[in-house]
C-alpha cells in the first residue's frame, strides 16, 4: 500500500497568481453553462507554457501516460481504479480531455494529498507533452485509420511516436504484442525494465482473415504483407513477416482463455510473470479485453499488485459514454461510441451476439471532433446488423447517409427511420419499443456529447463536466 503523501508543496507566488486566473476564467465558464474541462488548463497555458511541467514535477510518485486510437479513456479509467485500489492519490483527466489545456486543467485541480498523476493524452499531442510531464511509464495501446482530415495517414503518426520512443530511453513504454506497428516501436529495446509487452493467447475468440477495414498489412520494417495466424480486433492479431523473420513479441501479461458476454460483459484470465488470475469485466466485447489487458500491463509495470488489478476492473464503472447503461422510461439505454471503422466494426460485432432483435439510436455527426469525412462509414461492416435489427433510427447532422448505409448493409428500410434532432430522434426510439426492451445508442464523439444534454437536461443522466 502506498502510505499518504504530506500535502504537496505550494508553487511558487508566480505560478500562483496564474492558477488563480485560470481557477476564475473556468467557474466563469461552468456559471454560463458552457463547461470547464479544458478551458482553465488552457488559459493557465497562455499565462506559463512551462505550468504543466512545474505542477507535474510536485507529484512525489511521478505520472504515467495513455495513448491510443481507440479506447484510451476507458483504458486510462480502468487503470485509475487499479492504481486507486493500491493507494495512490491521482491526478487524473477522467473527463477525457486529453490535449495540453486538459492535462493542465487536471493539474490545477489536483488534491493537495494526490501523489500520482494519470494522464490520457490525445496521439497527436502526446510526443510535446512527454518533456513536461516526465512519466515513468508510457501506455501505447494502439493505432488505427482515424480522423484522416487531422492525422494524415498513421503512418504519420508512428513516426512521430518512434522519434519519442528512441528519444526517451529513460521511460519505460508498456506496448501492444499484438498490433504490429505499436510492437515494432520497441524493437531496439531490450524486453523487460526499457519494454513491456501484452497481448492476446486465445485464438478462439478470433478470426482467420484480416477484415477489409484493417489498416496496417505490412511488415514496417521491410514493406513485405504480415502473415496472420490469428486476427482478433482489425489488424491486431498473431503474425509474422515471411521475408525478414519479424514477428510479434512475446507478451508478459496475457489475456486468455476469454468468454464473450455479448453486451454484459467479459470474463478472462490475466497471466502475469507473477501468476494468473481471473477477472470478471462488467463491459462489453473483445475491445474491452484489450482495454483491461492494456490497464492491467500498465498497472503491473507501475507495482500494483495481482489483487489491485482484479479488484480495479472488477468494480469498473464504463468511462463517459463507452458503455454506460442509464434507465429512460422503463427502459435500459445502453451507450457506445464508435468513431472509425475499427471501433464500429467491434461494436457491431458485440451487438450481432446478441439473442432478440435490436432496437437501435445511430447517430452520425461530421464536426471536427469527429472528422468531416463520414465515408468510412463503408469501411465499418454494418452487414452483420442485417436481419439482427427490430428498429433503427438514424439522427445526427448526416443521418440520411447512416440511413443509406444501413439500407445497402441489408437492414429492411421499413425498420429505418431517420430523425436529425437528438431529443426527437430518442424519443421515437423510446415511443416504439416494446416493454422493457434494452435500447442502445451508437453514437459518433459530438453525437453523444449532444444526446447526453438531452439525457442530462431531462434528469437521466449527469452533467458531462465536473
Amino acid at each position: 500500500m502506498v502510505v499518504r503523501p504530506s500535502p504537496l508543496p505550494r508553487p511558487n507566488r508566480r505560478l500562483r497568481a496564474k492558477i488563480a486566473a485560470a481557477r476564475l476564467a473556468g467557474a466563469a465558464s461552468r456559471a454560463t453553462g458552457r463547461g470547464g474541462t479544458s478551458l482553465p488548463g488552457k488559459v493557465l497555458l497562455a499565462l506559463d507554457q512551462d505550468a504543466i511541467g512545474e505542477l507535474a514535477a510536485r507529484l512525489p510518485s511521478g505520472t504515467a501516460a495513455i495513448s491510443a486510437t481507440n479506447g484510451k479513456t476507458t483504458t486510462a479509467a480502468m487503470t485509475a481504479a487499479i492504481l486507486e485500489e493500491a493507494g495512490h492519490t491521482l491526478v487524473h483527466n477522467h473527463a477525457g480531455a486529453n490535449m495540453a489545456g486538459g492535462v493542465a486543467g487536471a493539474l490545477l485541480q489536483a488534491s493537495p494529498y494526490a501523489d500520482f498523476g494519470l494522464f490520457e493524452v490525445d496521439e497527436f499531442w502526446l510526443d510535446g507533452l512527454i518533456d513536461q510531464l516526465h512519466p515513468r511509464a508510457i501506455l501505447l495501446g494502439n493505432l488505427f485509420r482515424d480522423q484522416l482530415d487531422r492525422y494524415g495517414e498513421l503512418e504519420a503518426i508512428v513516426e512521430r511516436w518512434q522519434v519519442m520512443v528512441d528519444r526517451h530511453p529513460e521511460v519505460t513504454f508498456v506496448l501492444n504484442a499484438d498490433d504490429p506497428v505499436i510492437a515494432d516501436l520497441g524493437r531496439d529495446r531490450t524486453t523487460g525494465e526499457s519494454v513491456r509487452y501484452f497481448g492476446l493467447e486465445d485464438a478462439a475468440v478470433g478470426r482467420a482473415e484480416l477484415s477489409h477495414a484493417s489498416d496496417a498489412k505490412h511488415c514496417r520494417r521491410c514493406g513485405a504483407p504480415l502473415r496472420y495466424a490469428v486476427v482478433f480486433v482489425a489488424h491486431l492479431g498473431h503474425y509474422h513477416c515471411d521475408a525478414c523473420g519479424a514477428s510479434r513479441p512475446a507478451p508478459q501479461i496475457s489475456a486468455g482463455p476469454i468468454a464473450l458476454g455479448g453486451l454484459s460483459g467479459t470474463a478472462f484470465t490475466v497471466s502475469t510473470p507473477d501468476g494468473a488470475f481471473s477477472v470478471e469485466l462488467p463491459l462489453p466485447g473483445l475491445y474491452n479485453v484489450y482495454n483491461a489487458l492494456a490497464a492491467a500491463a500498465l498497472a503491473f509495470t507501475l507495482d500494483a499488485s495481482q489483487t489491485d488489478i482484479d479488484a480495479g476492473l472488477t468494480q469498473i464503472a464504463p468511462a463517459f459514454g463507452r458503455g454506460e447503461s442509464l434507465a429512460v422510461d422503463g427502459h435500459e439505454l445502453l451507450l457506445l461510441l464508435v468513431k472509425n471503422p475499427t471501433g464500429a466494426n467491434e461494436v457491431l460485432r458485440t451487438l450481432a451476439l446478441e439473442p432478440e432483435p435490436l432496437e437501435l439510436l445511430v447517430m452520425l455527426n461530421d464536426q471536427t471532433a469527429d472528422g468531416r469525412d463520414v465515408s468510412w462509414i463503408w469501411d465499418a461492416d454494418y452487414e452483420v446488423l442485417a436481419g439482427h435489427v427490430a428498429r433503427v433510427v438514424c439522427s445526427g447532422s448526416r443521418a440520411a447517409e447512416m440511413a443509406v448505409r444501413l439500407k445497402y448493409a441489408g437492414v429492411d428500410m421499413a425498420a429505418i427511420s431517420v430523425e436529425r434532432d437528438p431529443a426527437r430522434a430518442l424519443d421515437l426510439l423510446v415511443d416504439g419499443a416494446a416493454p422493457a426492451a434494452r435500447l442502445v445508442a451508437v453514437p459518433t464523439y459530438t453525437a453523444m456529447l449532444e444526446l447526453r444534454e438531452v439525457l442530462v437536461e431531462r434528469g437521466i443522466a449527469r452533467g458531462s463536466f465536473v
